[in-house]
Order: structure tokens, then sequence, then C-alpha cells
């Protein structure tokens, strides 16, 4: 009986690990990758977790290569590969693979995971009711400024002693965008807010782990069994707990003579049930919150490891904008030295980057390789943001980069932070304009550096997005008054 189990058990494994060969093996032309790979896992042992945006293989393998991580998974390196995929095959490229993690949190798929006609539709009508509320407007420009005051009152009563920035930052950003999809701020001192855009951060973060990548690969498994993975689940469902509760306050007092912000907008349309609202306005809330807010913690890091760039932007905003006349968009065009340092803090900053993945919709050729229909595909912001061709020098911060001979602003091709193509982020004009308004306003008021004895370190901690690691405190001076 026992010798039957074990040749029953040793031949189903020995059928599962020809079943995985033949499933996953590589098709004709397809980009190259490693030799051999487990069964199963694919290359999951080869990547670490942790550095993972940093050694994706291309140097062994050339800018597009191939990997088992579950799947095949093409990566693509560098502006002209990216470019290619993205921009000139946009359209066999604009659909998100399935991903079980994702589909698990939510209900319906919302604006990132979508595709297709519903995913054209749900962006067209997140853009134009963006716009409604203010997008790349003066009012909601205004907006912004004013809860520039608020951040800066908030630091002002640290007196100059060491605190923590992330979290007052990470509030501030977050106001903005509940301004436009709940119709609401929330006070830095709102301990409720706070825990949300924490459980939020870490299951963005936890997004990125080994577990839930395995999660990806095993998920009939991964659902049974315990560990962080769970985590995810618990912090994403509190979240949405909350986003739900908006939902049905509007509901209860809708208006529709006088909508307020986008979920009233979404109300009365029948082409949204109330999952879809539920999941877009997430997308929103969660997209609109963690990059811009990781950018400016990156900023205030930066300028803490620079101090001679954070005087040099300190006097080109004295020169400009006086001690305390607030900064407006008109004033960027005047500002080219303070612009090109935010280029090169959201450049060196990285903040996603190995993009979020897109899946060929058709057999396309990229790079002379032919992906076929279903693969999913990377063309990883990394490459491209310190693509060695395209920068004089990509592992230095050097706001240069972005300052012709004359000292003017100049536009780089390789710069694409917010991706490119037809699914390049929606929110690119709300970033740019609190990115320069808040960093503006910082330090047209303060001078921020580390406490003493403390050295400020570029250390990073990779989840869904890259995010600075090296300083729990800082502190700073009054350099200007009040705005």
């Amino acid at each position: 009986m026992l010798e039957n189990l074990s040749s029953v058990l040793i031949f189903l494994f020995v059928f599962l690990i020809l079943v995985d060969l033949i499933k996953n093996k590589a098709p004709k032309n397809f980009p190259p990758g490693p030799p051999w790979s487990l069964p199963f896992v694919g290359d999951l042992f080869r990547i670490d977790s942790n550095r993972i945006h940093l050694q994706m293989f291309a140097k062994q393998y050339g800018n597009i290569f191939s990997i088992r991580i579950g799947q095949r998974i093409v990566v693509l390196n560098g502006l002209q590969l990216v470019k290619e995929a993205l921009v000139e095959h946009g359209e066999n490229f604009a659909v998100r693979p399935t991903v079980p993690l994702s589909e698990d949190i939510t209900l319906d798929k919302g604006l990132v995971a979508s595709g297709g006609y519903q995913w054209k539709q749900q962006r067209r009508f997140a853009l134009s009711t963006l716009r409604n509320f203010g997008l790349g407007k003066k009012s909601l420009e205004s907006q912004i400024q004013v809860e520039c005051r608020f951040l800066n009152d908030v630091i002002d009563k640290s007196q100059g002693q060491p605190f923590e920035p992330i979290s007052v930052v990470n509030n501030a950003v977050a106001n903005i965008i509940s301004c436009l999809v709940f119709g609401d701020r929330f006070d830095y001192s709102n301990s409720y807010f706070q825990r949300l855009l924490k459980l939020m951060n870490e299951a963005i973060y936890l997004e990125g782990s080994i577990w839930a990548q395995l999660y990806n690969m095993f998920p009939w498994l991964m659902r049974r069994l315990p560990g962080p993975h769970k985590k995810i689940f618990s912090h994403w469902a509190i979240v949405i707990d909350f986003v739900k509760l908006k939902i049905k306050e509007h509901k209860e007092d809708w208006d529709p003579s006088t909508p307020r912000d986008y979920i009233d907008k979404n109300v009365p349309n029948c082409r949204f049930n109330e999952d879809n609202l539920c999941s877009c306005t997430l997308d929103l809330f969660a997209a609109g919150t963690e990059t811009t807010s990781a950018t400016l913690n990156w900023a205030l890091l930066y300028m803490i490891k620079y101090p001679e760039i954070q005087e040099k932007v300190q006097a080109e905003i004295d020169k400009v904008l006086g001690p305390s006349h607030p900064a407006t968009m008109a004033d960027r065009a005047n500002m080219p030295y303070t612009d090109a340092v935010i280029h090169e803090i959201q450049r060196m900053g990285n903040i996603i980057p190995l993009n979020v993945p897109r899946m060929a919709v058709k057999d396309t050729t990229i790079g002379g390789y032919t992906i076929p229909k279903g693969t999913m595909v990377m063309g990883t912001l990394q490459s491209v943001l310190f693509d060695e061709s395209e920068w004089e020098a990509p592992f230095t911060f050097n706001p240069g980069h972005f300052l012709d001979e004359e000292g003017k602003f100049k536009r780089r091709d390789a710069f694409l932070p917010f991706s490119a193509g037809s699914r390049m982020c929606l929110g690119e004009p709300l970033a740019r304009m609190e990115l320069f308004l808040f960093f503006t306003s910082l330090l047209q008021q303060f001078t921020f550096f580390s406490p003493p004895g403390v050295e400020p370190t570029l250390e990073f901690k990779i989840g869904f997005t890259l995010q600075p690691k090296g300083y729990k405190k800082m502190t700073h001076i009054r350099t200007k008054c009040s705005v």
C-alpha cells in the first residue's frame, strides 16, 4: 500500500514538473534570459527583493530579456526600448495583466487594473471630473497654497526641535486629493486619518515584498496560509471601509445641482456601480497620496544631504518671491534652478522603479524579438531615469541635468517618472503642481538639516514604491517671515 502511494506521489511530482516545463517553454524568437529556472517558482530565487530594481540582468542578457516569476515576463531597459513599446506600440500594451493579489483586494478593477473600453471610459471621466474641480486651474492652486500654510504651521510648532517629517508631509499631500475626491481635508491631529495613511503606506510597501510575489504565483495556496501578506488585505480593508463610508455619506446628502467632488459626479452615473466607484476612488486616493508624498520626503532628504543646493534654491526663491509672497505656477518659469532641482529629485527618487506592468494584447515585435499575446511586460523606469547614454552623470544628484549653458531650464526625453504612452499617470498635472508649490513653500520658510551627530543617508526601502529609509528625524531653522 505504501509502495503504491509512493509511486503515485512520484508520478504526480514528475508529471507536474513536465507540465510546468512544457507550459513555460520559451516561444520562438523570445527575448533571452536565464538558461534554466526552477519548476513552479521560476527565477524568483535569483532576485533580491530589497534590490530588485538594481539587478534586472540587463548586463548579462541585454536591454530586453525575459525572466520567470510565476509566469514569463519580458523586461525592457533603456529609453529607446521603453518608448518603442509604450509609445510606438502603445495600443498593444495598454492592458494590465491579471494579478491575483490586486483582484482579491478590491471587488472591481478600478482605474489602475482595468483595460479596454472600461478603462478608457473611466480614465476620460476621471480626468474631466478632476478638471471640473480645479485640476490645472487657479482654484486648485489656491487650495494647495492654503495647505502649504497648514503644513508650515505644523512644522513651525516643533520650534526647531528634531521632528519626523513623513507623517505630516503625507497628510498634507493626502489632503489635496481628498478634497478632489471626498470634498474634505483632514487635520494633522486627526489620529484616524493618520492611521489610514500609515496602513495604506504599509500595504503598498508589502505589495512589493516576496510574500506578495508568492501570493501572485500560488494564490490558491497563499489564501490559506498565514504570513505578512495577510496584512495587505486587513490594511486595505480598513481603507476601503473608509472610502465606502464616504460614498454612503455622499449618497445621503447628494444634491444634483451642486456636485462637490469626484464621488458626487459619480453618484447618478449608471455606468459605474458602487464597487467600481469604490475601486476608482481608492485608486485616485492611494496613487494621489503615495507617489507625491514619497517624492517630497525624498526632496527634504536631498536638501539635507546637499545643503549647498538648498542654499541656491533659497537664493532663487528670495530673488523671485521674496520673504512672504506665496509661489504660483506662473512663477515656475522664472525659477529654473528650483524647477531643475525638483526634476532631479524625481529622477533620483525613482519612485516606481519597475513601472506598473503591462500585458501584450497581440503578438508584437520589440527590439527584434517577438513578444507573444498575453505576455507580461515591464518597461522599467529605473533604466530610463539612470540610462547612461542619456544622462551626463546618471548616478549623481546633479540639477545641471535640467539646465542649459545659460542656466535656463531644459527638458529631457529620458525624464519619464510618470511613465509614457496612453497609460501614463493621469495625475501628472496635479503632482507637478503639488511638488512645485509645496517644495518652494517649505524652502521659503525653513532651512532643513539633520540633528547634531546624525549623518543623512540615501538608503531606501522598496515595496511597490521606493521610499527613503535614511531619516527618522530632521530639524529646521526659521529663515523667513510667515507666508
